[in-house]
Parts: C-alpha cells; sequence; structure tokens
C-alpha cells in the first residue's frame, strides 16, 4: 500500500518467509536491514546509501534451507514497495544511468521506470554464478544478484539493463552491480522540475 509522500510499506507471508518492507523514495539513504543472511544486508545497506531511498526491512525465511527463499522474497517486497511509493509516476525522470567502479570492478546500469518489466544482466565471469560469498552461514550466492534484480525489477515495473564491465573478485563485481543499479534507480526515480506530467507520450506508465 502507498503512504503519504512517495513512501510504501509492504508485508509479505508465504511458507518460506515473512517479509516486511518500509521505504521512502524522498530519503537520505538511511536504513534499517535484517534479512538473515549477512552479505544480503550489506548490498542492500549500499543500496540505500547511494539510491537515497530510505528502507527498513526485516525479513524471518527458512535459513535453515538455505538463503535463496529470503533474498528472493526480499527482492519482491522491495519491488512491490517500490511501485506503491512511485505512484502515477508524475513528475520524474523516468531513466537513470550510471557507471560504478569497485577497484577492479566495473558495473553500468540504465533503468527505466517504464511499468513494462524487462531485464538483461550481462558481462559476470562464468565462476560467478558458483561463487559464495560472506562471513557467516547463509551465503550469499553469485548466481543471486541477476534474480534480486529480475524479482524486485518485475514488481516495481522497472527495465533494467545491467552490464559487468570488468571484475574478478566476486564481492566487487556484486557491490559494482549494486551500487550502479542504485544510482541509475536514484536518477529516474528523481523529481524533474521541468515535467510536471507523467513522462511519456502514452500518458501513462
Amino acid at each position: 500500500m502507498a503512504e503519504a509522500g512517495r513512501r510504501g510499506e509492504v508485508h509479505r507471508i508465504t511458507g518460506e518467509s515473512d517479509v516486511s518492507v518500509w521505504l521512502d523514495l524522498d530519503g537520505t539513504g538511511a536504513s534499517e536491514i535484517s534479512t538473515g543472511v549477512g552479505f544480503y544486508d550489506h548490498m542492500l545497506t549500499a543500496f540505500s546509501k547511494h539510491s537515497l531511498v530510505d528502507l527498513r526491512i526485516t525479513t524471518t525465511g527458512d535459513i535453515h534451507v538455505d538463503g535463496h527463499h529470503s533474498v528472493e522474497d526480499t527482492a519482491i517486497a522491495i519491488g512491490q514497495a517500490l511501485r506503491a511509493a512511485l505512484g502515477d509516476k508524475r513528475g520524474i525522470r523516468r531513466f537513470g544511468d550510471a557507471l560504478v567502479p569497485l577497484d577492479e570492478a566495473l558495473a553500468q546500469c540504465v533503468v527505466d521506470v517504464a511499468g513494462r518489466p524487462y531485464v538483461v544482466c550481462t558481462g559476470e565471469p562464468e565462476g560467478q554464478v558458483y561463487a559464495r560469498i560472506g562471513g557467516t552461514e547463509p551465503l550469499y550466492a553469485g548466481s543471486m544478484t541477476q534474480h534480486v534484480v529480475e524479482s524486485l525489477a518485475s514488481n516495481a515495473g522497472l527495465c533494467v539493463h545491467l552490464r559487468l564491465l570488468a571484475g574478478r573478485e566476486p564481492h566487487h563485481i556484486v557491490e559494482a552491480q549494486f551500487k550502479a543499479f542504485a544510482r541509475a534507480l536514484r536518477m529516474a526515480v528523481e523529481p524533474d522540475p521541468r515535467v510536471d506530467a507523467v513522462p511519456s507520450t502514452k500518458g501513462t506508465l
């Protein structure tokens, strides 16, 4: 459900997880995040910081099985809250792009708040999908980054192109990807002072 201002809140319960997400598109990048997957918390904290979207997330999931469900279901709920916060998308820039380095890694992301979900992720080295990242169990699987972007974008109505241009260290690769996504999203959802209508020739997004 949408709140006053550009805020959204979702409480999503399944047999695999219980996820609560609150966000404010016009925030300062403040966050309180607990998903049960430490590295994912780290990435979502970075996502909040660099998108300037305030995030409060609490996820309780079947991490005794794997971290997969908690990671995926959190991304779904973030996407649903983001869609609610965007409302009719009147007056936003709509498009955003960013190129973000982290040491040897370099990621580029382009976002269109199009209302039509589509995701293209390219450039990861072959071994990235097998990487297990983190300090404690459950570890974060390198294969999950694309799945997170797909789950979030599908539920928020975003078109996202995420390209890894360079990278060797799995942690650096994922962090560059999340930060690039965050910076592109920040630009796309920002109010455009020259626009007071929906930024589409169709009149709706």
